[in-house]
């Protein structure tokens, strides 16, 4: 039986509603105003969160969005972190388990710093990033800004 024997008598009686996806575009309001309601969370203030995500969507690295921005390195890293942006920890996977052994109390920081082979900085940004989830709702605003 061929393609055509099982659809023949078939026949349109009505027409369907074109369905796409659902959009909802939040962004009337500018960005400053959209992260305002996360800024207490925030180690800087919404018009600098702005300007962190601006430079760092443009393809600046988390350090030139930071100077950008006018805060510190470690600052603009956990700001863009809490905002939802992804891969920001200069841990290697094995590093992360070790700081999450050391963040559940089965390790000791020194021993923790020495089997991750990390400096003070990058062990203690990895522990930010382990120990801190995104701010809910925040990867939202991210993603309705700049992945459209």
């Amino acid at each position: 039986m061929a393609l055509s024997d099982i659809a023949a008598g078939l026949e349109v009686t009505a027409s369907q509603r074109a369905r796409g996806p659902t959009t909802v575009d939040g962004t009337e309001r500018a960005l400053p105003d959209r992260l305002r309601e996360f800024a207490p969370d925030l180690p800087c203030d919404a018009p600098t969160a702005a300007v962190l995500l601006e430079t760092y969507y443009d393809g600046g690295s988390v350090e030139s969005a930071a100077r950008a921005a006018g805060v510190a390195p470690v600052a603009g890293a956990k700001a863009l972190h809490l905002l939802g942006v992804d891969g920001l920890t200069p841990l290697s996977p094995l590093a992360r388990d070790v700081v999450a052994d050391w963040l559940a109390g089965e390790l000791s920081r020194s021993d923790a710093l020495a089997l991750t082979g990390a400096g003070e900085h990058e062990f203690a940004l990895g522990a930010f990033v382990e120990a801190h989830d995104p701010l809910p709702g925040a990867r939202a605003v991210v993603d309705g800004e700049f992945l459209r």
